[in-house]
């Protein structure tokens, strides 16, 4: 087996708008990235289990990397984002003040694309197509 790291040529990113509270970047980046596996299935590794035999779920193949930026960078991925119609996940501000995914999806069709409040996104694809997607935003500290 090589212990060479392994380099993928895809990166998964999500993007938080910067004045998020701590518990709100951990919800948001949890919701965004559930939406990468059943619809890129590539992602998903294969399940783990334990020296016991337990097992688990599997997860994703690769990092998650996790950036930060304000609001207009996250706009401005966003429009980047579609006009590369690469794989990609939102949760807009209204998605605080909702209880279940039904109204979660409500809100979100009730706003036209370019008034979305937009506060995550989740995005998969080449890795310089999602740098270029990511521009102007910082890593998450």
């Amino acid at each position: 087996m090589s212990t060479e790291p392994l380099r993928f040529d895809t990166k998964i990113a999500v993007l938080l708008r910067e004045d998020l509270e701590t518990w709100q970047r951990l919800n948001v980046t949890a919701f965004l990235v559930s939406g990468l596996g059943p619809e890129v299935p590539e992602v998903i590794g294969e399940p783990y289990e334990d020296a016991d035999g337990v097992p688990y779920l599997p997860m994703f193949r690769q990092p998650v990397l996790v950036f930060e930026g304000t609001k207009e960078t996250l706009t401005a991925a966003h429009a980047r984002v579609l006009s590369r119609s690469l794989p990609r996940a939102v949760f807009t501000g209204g998605l605080f003040t909702t209880g279940n995914d039904r109204d979660n999806r409500a809100a979100v069709r009730a706003v036209p694309t370019d008034a979305l409040d937009l506060v995550g996104l989740a995005v998969y694809g080449p890795r310089n197509a999602v740098d270029k997607v990511l521009k102007g935003a910082r890593m998450h500290p």
